[in-house]
């Protein structure tokens, strides 16, 4: 079975929290590529950001994702990821139509079982990073709940409660 456990969803919807709360837990985590995107290509003046340039984004994402299964590899037991190889294929798809998912998620798979974090209008929140409005982010986790089904992943929902209570649910 892979040891490589995503949470994924909708942004805005706990996973970066979440991720936290298991890596105080002593679980292997590898944070989301695009927030360090975004602080890369701010600091450097790039152009590769969700809200200029969504292709050049997603081209990142999956660049820096593939970095990130290498280096986890090296950890032991499991390693939870806040969203993964399939989450930047689907936006490099959804940008650009390029079809990559069925080829990069058949070539890196995951645990059987994505974490899905559904839509919690609750605990929404824009930020410099996060710019988008939550209808958007609501259609982002349609595309990957489906991205995530076409390749026959089983996906759980979090349930909508304390970050203590989800890390429970994930690990157990």
């Amino acid at each position: 079975m892979n040891r490589f456990i995503v949470i994924s969803g909708r942004s805005g919807g706990g996973k970066s929290t979440l991720l936290r709360e298991l890596e105080l837990r002593g679980h292997a985590v590898v944070p989301e590529p695009g927030r360090r995107i975004i602080a890369e290509e701010i600091q450097s003046g790039g152009s590769a950001l969700p809200w200029t340039d969504m292709a050049a984004f997603a081209r990142r994402a999956i660049a820096m994702t593939l970095v990130d299964r290498k280096r986890a590899a090296a950890a032991k037991g499991p390693v939870f990821f806040d969203r993964s190889l399939i989450d930047a294929a689907a936006a490099l798809e959804h940008a650009t139509g390029e079809p990559v998912l069925a080829q990069l998620g058949s070539a890196h798979p995951y645990h059987s079982k994505v974490f899905m974090a559904p839509p919690w209008p609750e605990i929404w929140q824009n930020d410099g990073d996060r710019r988008h409005a939550l209808t958007d982010a609501v259609a982002e986790y349609e595309r990957l709940c489906a991205a995530y089904s076409k390749l026959d992943y089983e996906l759980v929902a979090l349930p909508k409660v304390s970050v203590e209570e989800r890390a429970d649910f994930i690990a157990g």
